[in-house]
C-alpha cells in the first residue's frame, strides 16, 4: 500500500462479484489487481471481462502477491477460513454478508482481524440508502420505540438448483433469515438499537419438499432500549410485494423504508412530524415487482460503491469503518436467536448466545 493507493484482490466469481469489482474500480485510489476461484477458467474470464490483470486458483497466491486487501464473494461456509488466511497474511477484509452461519466463527474472525491489525467489514449496502439515511438522523433526534420488518418476496425453484450450497443447512446456514431479511434486520438493528430477547417461530411452505432450510419466519423482538419490534418473513409471496422497514418514534411520527420492486432504491413514507425527514422521489412508473436476482444485484452497485468507498477511506486512515466486524455480527446474532426460539419453543436472552447450529423445519402446508 502506498500513501494514496490500494491494491486489492477478489476472492470468488459467482453473481455479488460483479458488484464488488465495480465498486472497487469506482475508487480513484483503488487498482484492482487479481482475482482468484477455485475454477481457474472462471477466475480468467472474469479477469478479462472486468480488467484485472491476474487470474489464480490459489488463494494462497492472491495474497503473497502483494495486495493490502481482499473482498470476499464466496459461499458462506467458506468465509472463516478466508478471513483467517487474509488476517494471517496482513491483508484486510471486506466480506459478503454473512460473515458466517455460526456466531462462534465470527467472534473468531474479528478477533484474528483485530490481532494482526487488519480491517474486517461485512457488506451491508442497504444503510448507504439515502432514505436509510434520513430515518437514521430522525431516529438519532427522536428514538424508536416500535418497529415492523415486512418481507415479502419471490424466489422459484430454479433459484435454489442452480447453486448447489443453496437451501441446505449446511452449506447455506439458513433461509429467508440468513439470506434475505439479514439485510433488513440489520436495518432495524442499526435504527432501533441492541435486541436482548426474541421469541420466533420458522416454516418452508412453497419449496417444503426440495430444500431443507426455511422460506419464511414470524419473530417478536425487544430492545435494550424497552422498544419493540416484529418480523413477518417470507420468500413464497406470489408476486414480490418487496421489503420494508417500519418505524415509530417516540414523537408519534411514522417513518417507513420501502423497497418496492426488490433491489430497487429504497422509499421514504412519512407520516406525523414532516420536519424529521425530507421527502425522496418516488418509484418511476411501470416496474414489474418479480426481479430476476442479477438485476436486483446491478441496482445495488452503487450502494456497494458506497460502502466499499467507506472500506477503502478507513483502510487509507481517512475516514471511520462504519461497519466493522463487531458491527456485521448482530444482525446474525438476532436471527441465529430466532432460530433457536424456534428449536426450543421458548423466547430466548442473546446474553445466552451461541447457541445450538441444529434447526429443524416443522412438516409444512404446501402453497
Amino acid at each position: 500500500m502506498t500513501q494514496n493507493s490500494l491494491r486489492v484482490g477478489i476472492i470468488g466469481c459467482g453473481v455479488i462479484a460483479k458488484n464488488h469489482a465495480l465498486a472497487f474500480q469506482a475508487h480513484p485510489q483503488v487498482h484492482v489487481v487479481g482475482v482468484v476461484d477455485v475454477d481457474i477458467n472462471r477466475a480468467q474470464e472474469f479477469a478479462t471481462q472486468w480488467n484485472i490483470s491476474q487470474a489464480y486458483s490459489d488463494v494462497e497466491e492472491l495474497l503473497s502477491s502483494g495486495i493490502d486487501a481482499v473482498t470476499i464473494c464466496t459461499p458462506h461456509p467458506t468465509h472463516e477460513a478466508l478471513v483467517m488466511q487474509a488476517a494471517a497474511a496482513g491483508v484486510h477484509v471486506m466480506c459478503e454478508k454473512p460473515l458466517s452461519t455460526d456466531y462462534q466463527a465470527t467472534q473468531r474472525m474479528v478477533a484474528a482481524c483485530e490481532e494482526a491489525g487488519v480491517l474486517l467489514s461485512g457488506m451491508f449496502q442497504r444503510r448507504w440508502w439515502p432514505a436509510a439515511q434520513e430515518i437514521k438522523a430522525a431516529v438519532t433526534k427522536n428514538p424508536a420505540i416500535l418497529g415492523h420488518v415486512q418481507v415479502a418476496l419471490h424466489r422459484e425453484l430454479s433459484y435454489y438448483t442452480k447453486d448447489a450450497w443453496r437451501g441446505s443447512w449446511d452449506a447455506d446456514g439458513g433461509g429467508v433469515l440468513m439470506n434475505q431479511a439479514v439485510h433488513y434486520i440489520d436495518l432495524l438493528l442499526w435504527l432501533m438499537g441492541e435486541v436482548v430477547e426474541v421469541n420466533g417461530r420458522i416454516n418452508s411452505f412453497k419449496h417444503a419438499a426440495n430444500i431443507e432450510v426455511e422460506d419464511s419466519a414470524v419473530a417478536t423482538l425487544t430492545f435494550a432500549s424497552g422498544a419493540m419490534a416484529t418480523l413477518n418473513l417470507t420468500t413464497s409471496a406470489t408476486p414480490s410485494l418487496g421489503a420494508s422497514v417500519h418505524v415509530t418514534t417516540d414523537k408519534g411520527s411514522s417513518l417507513t423504508l420501502l423497497e418496492w420492486p426488490e433491489g430497487a432504491e429504497a422509499r421514504l413514507i412519512t407520516n406525523g412530524h414532516d420536519d424529521e425527514v425530507d421527502s425522496l422521489p418516488a418509484y418511476p412508473p411501470g416496474v414489474f415487482p418479480n426481479v430476476d436476482l442479477r438485476t436486483i444485484n446491478d441496482q445495488h452497485i452503487g450502494f456497494h460503491t458506497k460502502q466499499i468507498a467507506n472500506f477503502v477511506d478507513a483502510v487509507l486512515g481517512e475516514q471511520e469503518l462504519l461497519v466493522d466486524g463487531p458491527e456485521a455480527t448482530k444482525a446474525l446474532r438476532t436471527l441465529l436467536a430466532i432460530y433457536e426460539s424456534h428449536r426450543t419453543g421458548q423466547p430466548v436472552k442473546l446474553s445466552d448466545a451461541p447457541w445450538p447450529t441444529v434447526v429443524t423445519v416443522p412438516e409444512s402446508v404446501h402453497i
